[in-house]
């Protein structure tokens, strides 16, 4: 589980002083404890709400970097970046474009979609088919693409 990997992760960042994976590590904990005790959680968190934990972290963090390079900022950006180079070691290899569009063609063929009045349930399966391994925005223009 994504869980105990990233607590053993920290007792290996911290063996090796390195501080910028043991802060990143230490706030994906924090976010994934908050995660388990929210109200109907049951303590318990499962691979695919953490890899969604982890991608909206690793997204939070691009768009951070990228307010901070348009404030010449570099520095902060830098930091930024690095934190989310470590979060993206744990989510699965994002898919290219022509992988996102083979899938929601075979989701258009699936659900017999037939044009923009379908968007929502494409949209709701491909979401979901490709959570952590693709971002929405680009999902959402590839159907509406294969839509029109």
């Amino acid at each position: 589980m994504l869980f105990e990997q990233v607590s053993n992760d920290i007792k290996e960042a911290m063996k090796a002083r390195d501080k910028v994976r043991l802060e990143t590590l230490r706030n994906i904990k924090k976010v994934f404890i908050e995660a388990k005790t929210a109200p109907g959680a049951n303590d318990t968190l499962d691979d695919a709400t953490a890899l969604k934990l982890l991608s909206k972290l690793a997204k939070q963090g691009k768009e951070s970097a990228a307010t901070f390079t348009a404030q010449n900022r570099q520095d902060l950006a830098d930091a930024e970046l690095a934190q989310v180079a470590v979060i993206e070691e744990y989510l699965p290899k994002p898919l290219t474009e022509a992988e996102i569009e083979a899938a929601v063609k075979d989701i258009i063929a699936q659900t017999g979609a037939q044009g923009m009045k379908d968007m929502g349930r494409v949209m709701g399966m491909a979401s979901k088919q490709m959570a952590g391994r693709a971002d929405g925005s680009v999902i959402s223009a590839i159907v509406k693409r294969l839509l029109a």
